[in-house]
């Protein structure tokens, strides 16, 4: 049998494309929404040409919306966390 595809709402994508021009690489953006490298580089390119959708046509219900809001700031704490883990241990290292 086939593989079955992802489908993300259209607030996730736009929060994910977002997070990708802000933050770090399209690479690291994707690897911490566990998403592909191409699918991200497919919305940003979509939504620089004002073609990105959601999933269907149906609308979005409050608490889709709150969980793709939720998944995005979970996303940047973990990228918050992983650059300060980083540079703790980096100054650590400096002061031996």
């Amino acid at each position: 049998m086939g593989t079955t595809r992802a489908r993300y709402t259209l607030e996730f994508k736009l929060e994910a494309v977002r997070l990708a021009k802000t933050g770090q690489s399209i690479a690291a953006t994707a690897k911490i929404l566990g998403l592909s490298e191409q699918t991200l580089h497919n919305w940003i390119k979509a939504e620089q040409q004002g073609r990105l959708g959601g999933p269907g046509s149906k609308p979005v219900s409050p608490e889709q919306m709150e969980i793709a809001r939720l998944r995005a700031e979970n996303a940047r704490l973990r990228m918050e966390r992983d650059i300060l883990g980083k540079a703790t241990a980096y100054f650590a290292k400096q002061r031996d």
